[in-house]
């Protein structure tokens, strides 16, 4: 847990940080590469977008930490730890990118980014996050980023809780919009088997 606290977040403009991939608990990948299809995006919002290598931008992103980068390896054969989404978040003419890094034992999440795709055809990170369990999506144009709170006795299958940050684009960066912090109740689902209830707080 030591080493899981010892990642720090990233923004747009910030330093890189963190330890990188771990290999721990049950196996869970994903190929490098894997697409949200057009069809999927919302009716009416869903743009072009061309498919991207996700190892390879993670891989030249000088925003990613070198541990991450040097831990990003197939798990399997030619299988990364890798998650890619496709959607509207800038605004651009072209969909943008979400990339989430994992790691190959427990599919723990250990960084999320965001590329927009230049009028070069090249792609920028916009967003960088590196912290422990951390996993972005894309809701309705906003950047939704989760991540997973530890007290010092949590393993990590069993955080304590949970932080929901939601960033929307305001011309040239992203802006924290709302904030959902969530409390999970080791009273109920103390079993094996199961998960523990949510308690929410918003700010």
């Amino acid at each position: 847990m030591a080493g899981l606290a010892a990642f720090g977040l990233l923004c747009a403009g910030c330093s890189a940080g963190g330890n990188g991939t771990r290999d721990e608990g049950p196996a869970s990948t994903q190929q490098a590469a894997r697409d949200t299809p057009a069809s999927a995006m919302p009716s009416g919002t869903a743009k072009p977008y061309s498919r991207v290598n996700a190892v390879m931008l993670v891989k030249g992103d000088p925003k990613a930490s070198r541990q991450l980068k040097d831990d990003l390896k197939p798990c399997t054969g030619d299988e990364y730890p890798v998650d890619t989404s496709y959607g509207t978040l800038t605004g651009g003419s072209e969909a943008d990118v979400v990339v989430n890094v994992m790691t190959c034992g427990d599919s723990v999440g250990v960084g999320t980014y965001v590329y927009q795709r230049r009028s070069d055809g090249t792609y920028g990170n916009v967003f960088a996050a590196e912290v422990p369990a951390v996993y972005g999506t894309i809701d309705r144009g906003d950047l939704v980023v989760t991540t997973q709170v530890y007290g010092s006795k949590d393993s990590v299958a069993y955080p304590s809780g949970e932080n929901v940050v939601t960033y929307h684009w305001a011309t040239d960066g992203f802006t924290e919009t709302d904030r959902v912090h969530n409390d999970f109740n080791r009273a109920v689902g103390s079993g094996e088997g199961d998960l523990p209830a949510p308690q929410t707080t918003q700010n």
